[in-house]
């Protein structure tokens, strides 16, 4: 932080929107439709591995009778269960983004996220406004700086 007699310099929360345009709207929905493939992959390998769990405890020449391997099983299938909810929900939780950005309408201005920067502060200066800065973008481009710099 920089100190002077005259300002001081502060860090802020700048928030980040953009305007909806098919060019935004095809790529956020190429990359959430990239994580739902991510996820659907994630369960393949998690029921292979379970499968393949089971396999090589009876490989190993225990009886499926036996009390020990029963629990065994039932152990592996528990967790391979759980982390699947897990993966299902996060899955889900994207389907949903997914829909609610295919419901956007054009030019419609959509919150993105926030990054940190730097402003000056000085006496007589109303710190509420300059906390309050937005940055607005249209396919990356930086349309408008609203707020009190």
């Amino acid at each position: 932080m920089e100190v002077s007699p005259s300002h001081l310099l502060l860090k802020r929360a700048v928030n980040i929107k953009v305007i909806v345009t098919p060019r935004w709207k095809e790529e956020v929905q190429q990359q959430l439709q990239g994580q739902i493939n991510q996820l659907d992959g994630q369960l393949q390998q998690l029921d292979t591995q379970g499968q393949r769990m089971v396999a090589e405890m009876q490989k190993q020449g225990a009886q499926s009778s036996d009390p020990m391997m029963v629990q065994q099983v039932t152990n592996i299938q528990v967790q391979v269960n759980q982390k699947k909810s897990e993966i299902l929900e996060k899955k889900n939780q994207i389907l949903q983004q997914l829909q609610q950005v295919q419901l956007l309408e054009m030019d419609q201005e959509v919150g993105q996220g926030q990054i940190e920067g730097f402003f000056r502060v000085e006496t007589g200066d109303n710190l509420i406004s300059k906390m309050q800065v937005e940055v607005l973008i249209r396919d990356g481009v930086v349309q408008e700086i609203r707020g009190d710099l």
